[in-house]
């Protein structure tokens, strides 16, 4: 009877089995300062995390982390978005910390969803004051990895009809912060009946999206 039994046991173990959870995952950041740091929070990092885990063979978790600038769990995510349209304000506690984080191997995406600019330069001065935001050249990896980008950010939305830029803070020759401006990736990865984004602009935003996911994951 036990002989019988095992093939049994064996057989429902499997059906039972549970897959090892998603060793990647990637989470939003949650600042000061009023700025809506919550923009585009309910479908930008989804889409772009299902869009990655489809198309690069990603293994990204597909719910996203939120996560404040100055919190230890910061260290769980290698890969931080952050983005919004206002203020910005880092304590000297919170710049510290993302510092630490960035130099120990972390990564920040700045997307600026139009109106943060004159904000988020001055707190990065906090956390780098040794740095300069740079132009990343159209050659930069980031813009070369599955993803063909060779005159750099796709325009997603028009806001001052200025061409997109793509700034990089660089510390001992790596790239820890990419920061998009005049362009809204975020915007472009949310779900097409928000903006009524074309889907063209859709695509070139999450291919983008995915080429930032792929440098920081595979560099």
């Amino acid at each position: 009877m036990i002989r019988k039994l095992i093939p049994v046991l064996l057989l429902l173990s499997l059906c039972s089995f549970t897959p090892p959870a998603p060793a990647l995952k990637i989470a939003l950041l949650k600042y000061n300062g009023g700025g809506d740091w919550y923009a585009n929070m309910e479908t930008s990092l989804p889409n772009l995390i299902r869009f990655c885990n489809q198309n690069l063979g990603t293994n990204i978790d597909p719910e996203q982390g939120v996560v404040e600038v100055g919190s230890p769990e910061i260290y769980n995510y290698p890969f931080v978005h952050m983005t919004g349209h206002g203020n910005v304000v880092f304590s000297s506690q919170e710049a510290e910390n993302l510092r630490n984080y960035l130099i120990a191997g972390g990564f920040l995406h700045i997307d600026d969803n139009y109106g943060m600019d004159q904000f988020i330069r001055p707190q990065l001065k906090k956390v780098f004051p040794e740095l300069d935001l740079v132009e990343l050249p159209f050659s930069h990896p980031i813009y070369n990895q599955k993803f063909s980008f060779p005159n750099g950010l796709p325009k997603v939305h028009e806001h001052d009809n200025k061409p997109p830029i793509g700034l990089g803070l660089i510390f001992n020759g790596r790239l820890v912060c990419f920061y998009s401006v005049e362009t809204d990736l975020g915007d472009g990865w949310e779900d097409p009946d928000i903006h009524k984004d074309s889907q063209e602009n859709r695509t070139k935003a999450l291919r983008m999206g995915a080429n930032l996911i792929q440098y920081v994951f595979t560099k």
